[in-house]
């Protein structure tokens, strides 16, 4: 099977598993999806969904979370790994979002990753689904199933994206990198044995 029939036989299989695809990380708008998507660094999205109740009704706005000390904000995440680091981010990005775009979320990388917290996979989410700009975020299930899928060298993240978006047309990137981290979840887990990996098999298997 060449590299191009895996990666339509990737898109058939997801689309049939997934035609609809939520947005795993609860939000409201796109200050709120950032928010939830710095949080979620090295920790599930179950998890940061438990703790951004509690934390978007104290701080659901920038104008609230800059106001916050950054120990008030701690005390709301302390449950998220790296909860110091991420709470100084997320008061020193209200601020900065208050004092350079007027309290509004841009719509550009570069003005997304010169917030604190945010890198290129925040940024990448936010502009495919906050804004509908076409963009392909690399988590860690995806990096592992595209290697796995040989649809990538897998040496890092930015590779990754770079060979996704070579291989998948762009009109289906804000959909196909939610389905794959859905299908990894459900049918190939990082710990798991992959047992349940039909799309592997169905590739690879004679």
């Amino acid at each position: 099977m060449t590299k191009k029939q895996r990666a339509e036989l990737v898109q058939l299989e997801l689309e049939k598993l997934y035609p609809e695809v939520p947005i795993p990380l609860d939000h409201t708008d796109p200050f709120t999806l950032m928010t939830a998507v710095a949080l979620s660094a090295q920790t599930t999205d179950k998890k940061v969904n438990q703790v951004t109740p509690n934390l978007f009704k104290a701080a659901g706005t920038p104008e609230k979370m800059a106001q916050l000390e950054v120990s008030e904000i701690k005390e709301l995440i302390k449950e998220i790994g790296l909860s110091n680091t991420k709470a100084k981010n997320l008061k020193r990005m209200a601020e900065l979002l208050l004092e350079k775009h007027n309290g509004v979320v841009p719509q550009t990388y570069e003005e997304l990753e010169a917030l604190p917290g945010v890198g290129h996979k925040t940024a990448s989410v936010v502009m495919s689904q906050a804004f509908g700009f076409p963009a392909f975020p690399v988590d860690t299930h995806i990096q592992r199933l595209m290697t796995q899928w040989k649809l990538t060298s897998g040496k890092n993240v930015v590779e990754t994206e770079k060979d996704a978006k070579s291989i998948f047309p762009e009109n289906v990137w804000n959909k196909l990198h939610l389905q794959i981290i859905f299908y990894g979840r459900e049918y190939s887990p990082a710990r798991g044995k992959g047992e349940k990996d039909f799309i592997t098999k169905m590739m690879f298997e004679k």
